[in-house]
């Protein structure tokens, strides 16, 4: 009898499940998942689980379609009605059937070998989580001169050096290359549905929030520097002011939380900050130009939205 059950796990055992979640990026998607079908196979079962977040455009086709999908793999698409990435990828928490939850987004494109490179930190370690390297790859131009280096990070550059173990709180970690053992979520939570992207309004933030949570919580995080994905990013597309929405909506979210059930006027040293911050932003606009100054405006509107925030709660 015993034996039976064994094999009987055995075919069931999923190591991995890539999940995938998307909304209306059909545009982008078809290239992902053309990609997502080269991927080198590990040895290990793997399954793909695709969550399309209450898409509107011709996602669901796509996602149906058979054609990209690599042989013998099993995959499922879930619909996820509730709009929001953290809501998608709590209902792959409740989906997935892989020993491990591995996310990536739905305009990268892995390398070969990420997936045999994660499956090989998992044997080898046994982590309660994972997270590997993030590059940009630009697309249909080229990087604009205003994107210093010290921007990149924005749009998920991610690159930590040699694999080790991660236990600063403090060090960058995010969700478009990170992996999560299944039973952990049951311990640490989900993801906060508060943060994340929902649908055209990016908060951000969730990955960060779950990364220290585990590490609050000396869970045993694994940097894997050969699992690489590709984040293609339109350099035609890629606006000043994507940079900023986001620190302002970043404020807002902050400066809410921060106030709590405390007096709805704002303290006078964040009006302090917001002057200083901005008068920086100005002095090196006015000095270096306009390619030199983003990332101080960006600390001026972050200062400007947790304001605004703390007030509206």
């Amino acid at each position: 009898m015993a034996d039976n059950m064994d094999r009987e796990n055995a075919q069931d055992f999923v190591l991995i499940s890539v999940v995938l979640c998307t909304h209306n990026h059909a545009e982008r998607l078809v290239r992902t998942l053309e990609d997502l079908g080269r991927v080198e196979a590990p040895s290990s079962p793997w399954e793909i689980l695709a969550i399309d977040n209450a898409s509107t455009d011709a996602t669901a086709q796509l996602l149906a379609d058979t054609a990209w999908r690599p042989s013998g793999v099993p995959v499922r698409v879930v619909r996820e009605e509730r709009l929001g990435l953290s809501n998608a990828r709590n209902c792959a928490i409740r989906e997935a059937r892989g020993r491990y939850l591995l996310f990536f987004d739905d305009d990268e494109t892995p390398v070969s070998g990420w997936l045999v490179a994660f499956e090989k930190a998992m044997l080898d370690h046994d982590p309660d989580a994972l997270g590997g390297r993030i590059s940009v790859l630009f697309e249909h131009g080229e990087r604009p001169a205003w994107l210093q280096d010290e921007l990149m990070g924005f749009l998920g550059n991610l690159d930590h050096g040699e694999d080790r173990w991660l236990t600063d709180p403090a060090t960058p970690f995010y969700g478009g290359n990170f992996a999560v053992r299944n039973d952990v979520f049951s311990k640490a939570g989900d993801f906060d549905a508060d943060l994340g992207r929902m649908g055209e309004v990016n908060i951000g933030g969730e990955d960060t929030e779950f990364y220290r949570r585990l590490v609050a919580r000396n869970f045993r995080v694994r940097w894997v520097s050969r699992a690489i994905i590709n984040h293609r990013i339109r350099a035609d597309k890629l606006k000043r002011s994507y940079f900023l929405e986001l620190h302002y909506r970043q404020g807002q979210t902050e400066g809410s939380r921060k106030r709590g059930a405390g007096k709805r006027l704002p303290p006078g040293y964040l009006f302090g900050q917001l002057a200083r911050a901005t008068g920086k932003a100005l002095r090196q606009r006015f000095s270096l130009g306009s390619n030199h100054s983003l990332r101080l405006e960006m600390n001026a509107v972050y200062f400007l939205g947790y304001i605004q925030g703390w007030i509206a709660r």
